[in-house]
C-alpha cells in the first residue's frame, strides 16, 4: 500500500460538500428529495436573492444571486426554504469531527470544504479507497453528498473536487495537467476572477497554458507577486502545507504615527486616520490580503494607550471602508483629550484570492440587505447593458450578524471538540 503513496511528496484530499445547504434541508426532511429546492431570503418578497439551489434546481437555470422572480420564471415549481442556521453549523460540525478521524490534518477553509493531508495514512488504504471511504461514510450517516479531489498539492486538489459533481471522486497528478488543465479558459482556474482574467486577456493569455508557459516578468508587472503566484500554479506548483491551525491565525497589518503635538483637533485626527487608512490599504494590495477586523489605537497625551476593534461584514481592502471603520471607533472611543499618537490596523487578514464571495451562511444576511441594491443594478444592466455595471472583487462574510469573526467562533468551537475520533 506504500507504494501508492510518494515516497517525498503529498497526498492532498479536498473534500466539498454538495449544494450544502439544500442537501442539508434534504436531509433532514426527505419529502424535498429530487425536488427542486432553493435557499433564499425574504421568502415571501418577489426581490429576495437565491443563496443555494440544489442540483434538480440547477437543471433549469436557477443560479445563486439570482432573484426569487427570475428563478420561479424559470422554475415554476422550485420549492423556496429560508435558511436554517444553526442546522447547517451542525452538519458542518459533525463533518469536520468525522474528517478527523482520519488524520489531524485537516484545514476547514469554510462551512463546507476542507483539506486533509493523508501522506501518512497508508494504513487505512491506498487515497482513493480513503476518499471513498469519507464520502460513503458522511453520505450514510448524515445524507449529505460530497465530491473529492485527490492530488499532490491543494490547488490541484481543490481543481480536482470541481471537476465532479455531485458525488465526484477525481484524482489530479502533475502529469494530467497538459490534458486536463491546460485547455481550459485561463478564467475557469480556481484562484482568477473575471478582473484578472480580463488584465491577462491584455497580454494574450486565454487559456491555462498560456498563463503557464507566460513570461514572468511581463506576469509581475501585471499582477505583482501574484502573477508569479498563478503561474506556479498553472504548472503544478503550490508548496502550501495542510494547516489545522491557519484558521486560528490573528495576523495583522497596521501603520501609527505619533503626531507633531498633542491634539484635540477632530479635523486634524480625521486627518492623520485618512492617512493612516491609506498607508493600510497600500500594504493589503500590494500582499493581496484582507481585513476582516478594523482596529484603532489610541494613545493619549500622558501615555495612556486604547485599543479597540471590530469585526466587518466583508473582509475590506480598499481606503473607504478601512477609513469609515477606524473613524467609527474612534469616534466611539476618544474622551475629548489630547492625542499623542493614532494608529490603524486591519486584523485577522485573509488571502485575496481565498476571499471570494460563498453564499452562505455567513454571508448570506448581509447580502440579503443589499438586495434593493442587486434591483437597481439589474434595472440599469437591463436598459444599458450589462457592462453598465462592473462588479468589484467579491468577497465572503465574516460573521452572522454578530461581532465575532468566522475563525473565532465556528472553528473555535470545532476545534474544542477534541481530537481525532472524538476522544477528549
Amino acid at each position: 500500500m506504500k507504494n501508492m503513496y510518494p515516497k517525498n511528496g503529498r497526498v492532498i484530499l479536498h473534500v466539498d460538500m454538495n449544494s450544502f445547504y439544500a442537501s442539508v434541508e434534504m436531509s433532514y426532511d426527505v419529502s424535498l428529495k429530487g425536488k427542486p429546492l432553493a435557499i433564499a431570503g425574504n421568502v415571501e418578497e418577489r426581490r429576495g436573492i437565491i443563496v443555494t439551489c440544489s442540483y434538480e434546481a440547477r437543471k433549469f437555470g436557477v443560479k445563486t444571486t439570482m432573484p426569487i422572480w427570475q428563478a420561479k420564471k424559470l422554475c415554476p415549481q422550485l420549492v423556496i426554504q429560508k435558511p436554517n442556521f444553526e442546522r447547517y453549523r451542525k452538519a458542518s460540525l459533525a463533518i469536520f469531527d468525522l474528517l478527523r478521524q482520519y488524520t489531524e490534518l485537516v484545514e476547514p477553509v469554510s462551512i463546507d470544504e476542507g483539506y486533509l493531508d493523508i501522506s501518512e495514512c497508508a494504513e487505512l488504504g491506498s487515497p482513493v479507497e480513503i476518499a471513498k471511504s469519507i464520502q460513503e461514510r458522511i453520505y450514510n450517516t448524515m445524507d449529505l453528498p460530497c465530491s473529492i479531489g485527490i492530488a499532490p498539492n491543494k490547488f490541484l486538489a481543490k481543481t480536482a473536487s470541481d471537476m465532479k459533481k455531485p458525488m465526484g471522486i477525481t484524482v489530479l497528478r502533475k502529469r494530467d495537467i497538459p490534458e486536463k488543465l491546460w485547455p481550459l479558459q485561463v478564467g475557469e482556474m480556481h484562484g482568477i476572477g473575471e478582473k484578472t482574467s480580463e488584465k491577462l486577456h491584455t497580454i494574450g493569455i486565454i487559456t491555462i497554458k498560456d498563463l503557464a508557459h507566460s513570461l514572468e516578468s511581463q506576469l509581475k508587472q501585471l499582477l505583482g507577486i501574484n502573477g508569479i503566484r498563478l503561474k506556479d500554479r498553472a504548472n503544478g506548483i503550490d508548496p502550501r502545507l495542510v494547516d489545522p491551525e491557519s484558521i486560528f491565525e490573528h495576523k495583522s497589518i497596521g501603520n501609527s504615527t505619533t503626531l507633531p503635538h498633542d491634539s484635540t483637533n477632530q479635523k486634524e485626527l480625521l486627518g492623520v486616520l485618512e492617512k493612516l487608512s491609506g498607508k493600510v490599504a497600500a500594504r493589503l494590495k500590494n500582499k493581496r490580503l484582507l481585513g476582516q477586523k478594523i482596529g484603532v489605537t489610541i494613545r493619549y497625551k500622558d501615555r495612556r494607550t486604547i485599543t479597540r476593534s471590530r469585526t466587518v461584514s466583508n473582509p475590506v481592502f480598499e481606503k473607504k471602508d478601512i477609513l469609515a471603520g477606524a473613524t467609527e471607533l474612534f469616534m466611539k472611543n476618544w474622551n475629548g483629550e489630547g492625542i499623542r499618537l493614532l494608529g490603524v490596523t486591519a486584523h485577522d487578514v485573509v488571502e485575496k484570492e481565498s476571499a471570494f464571495l460563498q453564499l452562505d451562511i455567513f454571508s448570506f444576511q448581509k447580502e440579503a440587505e443589499k438586495e434593493p441594491l442587486y434591483e437597481a443594478m439589474e434595472h440599469l444592466q437591463n436598459k444599458y447593458g450589462e457592462n453598465i455595471i462592473k462588479k468589484g472583487l467579491p468577497l465572503k462574510n465574516g460573521s452572522i450578524g454578530t461581532d465575532t469573526s468566522f475563525s473565532k467562533d465556528f472553528f473555535e468551537r470545532s476545534r474544542r471538540k477534541g481530537p481525532p475520533g472524538g476522544k477528549e
